[in-house]
């Protein structure tokens, strides 16, 4: 496959990956937020796996609960870090669709978040673990193409 066809399949792969994310993530997030109350739980398997209603304010997990602005800042800065590698290296050889669909999850999963952070000052959480901090669709796609991430680049450090 020549470079310029390359290139516009690794941009319209991003583009489909980030739109179905973004799509996934809102229509959960509005979803739980009108069948749920705030905090009210609703067991899928009890004691293991619930949906929970959660106003996020602050980072990952919950930390740094009230921090305001800074946290629609540094998302921003994250998707236009994001926007920036996904262009810029599609024309890089090494670059395989499988990165460019990794780093498409997490720009998605930012986006995500962000739009709840302008929007409403927190992010919408709902899926309960009960052993790990309530996340949302958004974090999940964050987190896969992180690991993701993660693994393709695992060779590269054993050398």
């Amino acid at each position: 496959m020549n470079e310029q066809v390359r290139s516009q399949v690794d941009i319209f792969l991003s583009l489909i990956t980030v739109s179905l994310i973004i799509f996934a993530d809102r229509f959960s997030k509005i979803y739980f937020s009108d069948l749920l109350s705030l905090g009210e739980s609703l067991p899928v398997i009890r004691n293991v796996f619930h949906f929970t209603l959660v106003h996020n304010t602050g980072i990952a997990f919950g930390l740094f609960r009230d921090k305001g602005v800074v946290f629609i800042f540094i998302p921003i800065i994250a998707v236009v870090l994001l926007i920036f590698n996904i262009y810029y290296y599609r024309d890089h050889k090494a670059l395989s669709p499988v990165y460019v669909v990794a780093f498409s999850m997490i720009l998605a999963g930012a986006i995500g978040n962000l739009i709840d952070r302008i929007f409403y000052g927190y992010v919408i959480d709902f899926i309960d673990l009960r052993v790990w901090p309530v996340f949302n669709v958004a974090d999940s796609a964050i987190t896969v193409g992180a690991f993701i991430i993660l693994l393709k680049c695992i060779p590269y450090f054993s050398k």
